[in-house]
């Protein structure tokens, strides 16, 4: 499998690294444009994020809106929230996940 008495291909490596970077670039900038949904309350409040967890937008239906209970609409608005960054989350281990286990496959990288 290595030619040469055990010595690995290093230009073969530095395309297979090379070829990882693009990939893995490509993917960032796919999660960086990709919305991701999150809501609490039944719907009452919806948080848009992108794959990478950038807060894009937030709609609060305004019967959700009680000026005499503030808290409960910042706990909707933080739950929603945190339901977006999930998703972003999960989004983010299927298009970057297998890229990793990649990484850690290629013979001469501390992964």
């Amino acid at each position: 499998m290595i030619p040469g008495g055990g010595q690995p291909d290093m230009q073969q490596l530095l395309q297979q690294a090379q070829k990882m970077q693009q990939d893995l670039a490509a993917a960032q900038q796919e999660l960086a444009e990709t919305p991701v949904e999150g809501s609490a309350g039944g719907g009452l409040v919806k948080a848009t994020v992108t794959g990478s967890g950038e807060l894009r937008g937030l709609v609060i239906d305004p019967k959700a809106v009680d000026p005499e209970d503030t808290e409960t609409l910042a706990d909707l608005v933080l739950a929603a929230v945190r339901d977006a960054n999930s998703a972003a989350q999960e989004l983010q281990q299927q298009k970057l996940g297998p890229l990793a286990q990649g990484l850690g496959g290629m013979p001469g990288l501390p992964f």
